[in-house]
Formats: structure tokens, C-alpha cells, sequence
């Protein structure tokens, strides 16, 4: 603890010595755990916290730079600290839970993001009607990362339903239209393609070229093009141009009308991603951390 504060030893035993004696901690030879009062005082200091840092400013640029009608902002660098990827999750979660209603379809996309959002996911009373949805196939990816891996945990932590996309995530021409005719991927494309709530990450364009083992001449394409973001499957340039589609069977970006659109990226590394992914395709809310809420606003 005294290593991640950048603090003596001495300094961090009298601030814990501080709270034990408030209340707020347990200290136990396993180590420190907060006490159900020291947890609820941490909840409620939030919104405190966020304008001493300065995250309500943040957030207020942000939305009026972008033109998205909601931003959450939450401290620190996701690209440095893993906690801050758990507080991202938390963040998306808190919205879900905010405009969910009974019985909606929720469509989540895979990737390391959504991955720790689903992590972060609770019990309630809400979500528990609901019935979570791969919004596309991903087959081929780590299996963790996968859209069904991270629906199925949704429903699991949340007590909801969830169906599952068993197609890959890249396919040719000949097998996306085979497979678009069966009975089983009908079916589920259907109830994706109603889903009320849509989740997704901002991924940056080579990283995630390379991560689905794409073609050398096509990984060369997208340096020559200048991508910078994907998201659904398509990759942008800055500009917020598309500038090559894959062949994937899910949602389209053209079937996002009338869903309430979450996006999640965070770290210092990601601002050129979402600024280029925003500029033509807005969300309903972006969730993102300091870092990159200040990277993007200094563009």
C-alpha cells in the first residue's frame, strides 16, 4: 500500500492506525478489509471525491467535445492500473442497472473491457428479468474474452437469462450465408437484434487486427489507411471514417438505432480511438477514465 501511494511506511500505519479506530477498517494477520460501515462511507464519498477531482469537469468537456449525451469519468489510468479497470466496470455497471428495464434484452460485446465489466456485475432485482446476448459471434478469440463467455457471466452474477452465438467471429462469404439461414442463428439474431441495451468497447485498430490474427497484407492495409479505432467489427480512421468492414454475423452498426449504446474504453493509449469512433458514431454514454478524458480533450 505504501508503494502504490508513494508514501512512508510510517505515514500509511498512522492513517490505517486512523480508520481502525473510526471504524472503517478490520485488521487481521490476513491483511485489512473494510467493515460494512467503512464500505458504505466509501460509497457515499464518491460523488464528493469525483468534483474534488475534478471528474465532473472532466466529463462535462468531454460530452460537450464529443456530443455524447452522457460521460462518466472515473480516476486514474487503465493503461497503468488494474483497479482502474475494475472502477470502469463498476461505473457500467451502475448505468446498466440505471436504465434497465424488466424484461429488455441486453447485447454485450467481447473483449478484455467488457470482460472486467462483467466481472464487477451484482445481483438485481431488475436485471435478474432480463436475458443477456452475445451482440456478435466470437469464436476464435481467447475464450474469456468471448461474447458468450462475458453474457453468460452477466447472467450469472446478475441471476439473468442468456443465449448463446455459436459462430465464429470471422467468416467467408460462402459460410456467413450459409449460416445466416439456419434455424438456431436465425432465432438468436433475432432476439440480438431486439435487444434494448447494447454494451461494446473502443479497440485500437493494429492491436486489435493482431489479436484476431489477421493477415499480414491486411494488418498493412490498415497501417496505409491510418486506422486507429474498431468497434462492431469495423475499423476507423481519425476521421471517423470506415475504412474496411469484416464479414461477422451480430449487430450491425446500421441496427443501433433506437438502442440505448454504452461504450467503455479507458487508458491513456485509447483517446485517438474514441475520438475516431465518435466523430460519426455517438453513444448514449461513453465510460472512460482521467487518462484518456484528458488525452482527447488536449487534441
Amino acid at each position: 500500500m505504501a508503494t502504490n501511494l508513494q508514501k512512508s511506511e510510517r505515514i500509511v500505519r498512522s492513517e490505517v492506525t486512523l480508520l481502525k479506530d473510526q471504524g472503517l477498517l478490520d485488521l487481521s494477520t490476513a491483511g485489512m478489509t473494510l467493515t460494512a460501515f467503512g464500505e458504505s462511507v466509501f460509497l457515499d464519498l464518491e460523488s464528493t471525491m469525483d468534483e474534488l477531482l475534478g471528474l465532473h469537469f472532466l466529463e462535462d468537456q468531454v460530452q460537450q467535445k464529443l456530443g455524447v449525451a452522457r460521460v462518466i469519468v472515473v480516476a486514474g489510468n487503465s493503461d497503468q492500473d488494474e483497479w482502474v479497470k475494475q472502477e470502469l466496470g463498476r461505473a457500467c455497471v451502475n448505468e446498466l442497472k440505471r436504465v434497465a428495464k424488466p424484461q429488455d434484452v441486453l447485447a454485450v460485446m467481447g473483449g478484455t473491457t467488457l470482460e472486467m465489466v462483467a466481472r464487477m456485475a451484482s445481483p438485481d432485482t431488475t436485471l435478474a428479468s432480463t436475458t443477456f446476448v452475445p451482440a456478435r459471434g466470437g469464436l476464435g478469440e481467447k475464450v474469456e474474452i468471448q461474447a458468450n463467455t462475458i453474457s453468460a457471466e452477466f447472467a450469472r452474477r446478475t441471476g439473468a437469462a442468456y443465449r448463446l452465438l455459436h459462430v465464429p467471429d470471422q467468416l467467408s462469404e460462402d459460410a456467413y450465408h450459409s449460416l445466416v439461414l439456419e434455424r438456431s442463428v436465425k432465432d438468436i439474431l433475432e432476439l440480438i437484434t431486439s435487444s434494448a441495451i447494447v454494451m461494446h468497447g473502443i479497440g485500437d485498430a493494429k492491436r486489435m487486427a493482431t489479436r484476431r490474427d489477421s493477415t499480414e497484407p491486411f494488418i498493412e492495409t490498415l497501417k496505409r489507411e491510418q486506422a486507429v479505432a474498431e468497434a462492431f467489427g469495423y475499423y476507423f480512421n481519425s476521421s471517423g471514417e470506415i475504412i474496411h468492414k469484416q464479414r461477422t454475423i451480430g449487430l450491425q452498426l446500421n441496427e443501433l438505432e433506437g438502442k440505448h449504446v454504452i461504450s467503455i474504453a479507458g487508458g491513456h493509449s485509447k483517446a485517438n480511438a474514441i475520438l475516431a469512433y465518435m466523430k460519426n458514431r455517438p453513444s448514449d454514454v461513453l465510460v472512460t477514465d482521467e487518462a484518456a478524458a484528458k488525452e482527447l480533450l488536449s487534441h
